[in-house]
């Protein structure tokens, strides 16, 4: 079995090198990544441990305690330790690890909770399994904003690799138990009382993810009727990836739909993105419970702010902002720009298609319990008349949220496994000498926002954008019918394919 897990292994991290852009250590849109033993060393965490510290220093006094959390990757609590050290050895007095594996949110939270230097948090999130990651959450609880990592990029120059001094006793490593005070927060946010009178039927799969313990304890808070898989440490995360999409989900469609539950729910590896599956077993695009609960939170809680998505979510949220006269604003694709909003201005929900989502009265920080919880909550209509527990089932809501905005929408992300110079290719010649047409359909106007955004006739757009921590250009979709979206698939992926890659 050993044999098998290791040329498994040793394929997979083959592949992906192959694949890869640069072993530079550099910050995408949540941190940096890099491939276990390869790029990822227990040398290079050292080093960018330093470079946050270097920030932190200016930014912080050196009483305020340091966080330190860990997801379920291998070796990810030892990565988690050496960067104690460091901090510790670098002078923090308080360096403050997780006792286990923890959630994303839940980290951030504390940040802001425990009035913190801000956390460092190993994960890589929905990456596979031979990836690792790490990245800064400051005080505010959300992620960093690109000044800050700008700045801890220019100070991996100076910043060193080498171990902690073995005679240092400046700073104290100690753990502590994230969990209740995220908990009780969390229920402040919930309708607990409202929630266990429906008594619903749940099935959650954890995906091997640090969700377990959480998610699943809300749950059985309210009453619900659980049932729970792969609640348990899997490093390669069942051969699968720690990614809530319809490819993982198979076992959790099929509880569905054979137990006729209310519910589906699971996250990512680090608990931050959600998803839902409806009681016919359909998975949910985030979009759709992005459409799902802003009319909740507006209609049931009657809450009230902006809206604001990234420039690859549903425009469908424009037409919900506008027909109830609420702000709709686009950010790039990276939660670290809707996560800025909230911290300026009041923001009823602020989401992207890939499944991160926040809300008001929130941390500024996506968070796939909450959100898991929220459309369980949606399910319940308002106490009209007191003791109305009848609720809509979940694929009824989702029809009347899409009706609602304007709908229906189809949608689609094509991931393609490009080379640096064909991608450089593709934004150069999209950006500065676009098609009049795709598909047929005349183009009006085109965005640079974040990559390409070509807007076509009838409300349809294509988005081109290279990811910020994978080594592939993402083509987002969206129409208004499935001819059309597959009809402007095929035209981009064959005018891609055609463009010829800038040479070195």
């Amino acid at each position: 079995m050993i044999h098998v897990v290791l040329r498994w292994w040793v394929k997979k991290v083959a592949t992906m090198k192959a694949n890869s852009n640069s072993s530079k250590i550099t910050f995408g849109t949540d941190g940096w990544r890099g491939i276990i033993a390869d790029d990822f060393t227990f040398s290079n965490v050292r080093k960018v441990t330093r470079a946050i510290a270097s920030y932190i220093e200016t930014a912080y006094t050196k009483n305020r305690p340091v966080l330190v959390a860990y997801d379920t990757r291998f070796l990810a609590e030892q990565f988690a330790l050496t960067a104690a050290e460091v901090l510790a050895d670098l002078g923090w007095t308080v360096v403050k690890i997780t006792k286990r594996d923890c959630p994303t949110p839940v980290i951030a939270y504390n940040a802001r909770h425990l009035n913190s230097a801000g956390a460092l948090m190993f994960t890589a999130s929905h990456n596979p399994a031979p990836y690792c990651g790490i990245k800064y959450i400051p005080d505010y609880a959300g992620p960093a904003t690109l000044e800050i990592t700008d700045t801890i990029v220019a100070n991996l120059e100076s910043a060193s690799n080498a171990p902690p001094s073995q005679n240092s006793t400046v700073g104290s490593i100690s753990s502590f138990d994230p969990k209740p005070d995220y908990i009780n927060f969390l229920y402040s946010l919930l309708d607990v009382e409202k929630i266990p009178n429906a008594r619903l039927k749940v099935k959650y799969d954890a995906l091997y993810s640090t969700s377990c313990g959480y998610l699943d304890e809300v749950l059985q808070h309210c009453h619900c009727e659980l049932e729970n898989f792969h609640t348990w440490r899997d490093v390669l995360f069942g051969g699968g990836m720690p990614e809530p999409m319809e490819e993982q989900l198979q076992q959790l469609v099929e509880a569905v739909r054979r137990d006729k539950a209310d519910l589906g729910l699971a996250t990512d590896g680090d608990g931050d993105r959600f998803a839902v599956i409806d009681e016919q077993g359909k998975v949910l695009t985030p979009n759709s419970v992005l459409l799902v609960l802003t009319l909740h939170l507006m209609k049931n809680k009657h809450q009230t702010g902006a809206i604001f998505r990234t420039v690859a979510t549903t425009h469908l949220l424009d037409n919900l902002a506008a027909k109830y006269g609420l702000q709709l604003l686009e950010t790039p694709v990276g939660f670290k720009y809707i996560g800025g909003k909230m911290r300026q201005t009041q923001v009823l929900i602020g989401g992207e298609e890939s499944g991160g989502l926040s809300i008001s009265g929130h941390i500024p920080e996506k968070d796939g319990i909450l959100v898991n919880m929220l459309v369980a909550e949606a399910r319940l209509p308002p106490v009209r008349p007191a003791n109305a527990w009848e609720g809509k089932p979940l694929s009824v809501l989702v029809k009347e949220a899409i009706a609602s905005a304007g709908g229906p929408r189809y949608e689609r992300r094509l991931d393609l496994h490009l080379a640096p110079p064909h991608k450089i290719a593709i934004l150069h010649s999209y950006s500065k000498n676009p098609p009049s047409k795709v598909a047929g359909i005349r183009v009006t106007q085109i965005g640079t926002k974040d990559g390409v955004k070509l807007y076509l006739e009838e409300g349809s757009w294509v988005l081109l954008r290279p990811s910020g921590t994978e080594p592939l250009m993402r083509v987002y979709i969206e129409t208004n019918s499935p001819e059309k979206l597959t009809q402007i698939a095929s035209a981009i992926q064959q005018a891609i394919h055609q463009l010829q890659p800038v040479s070195a």
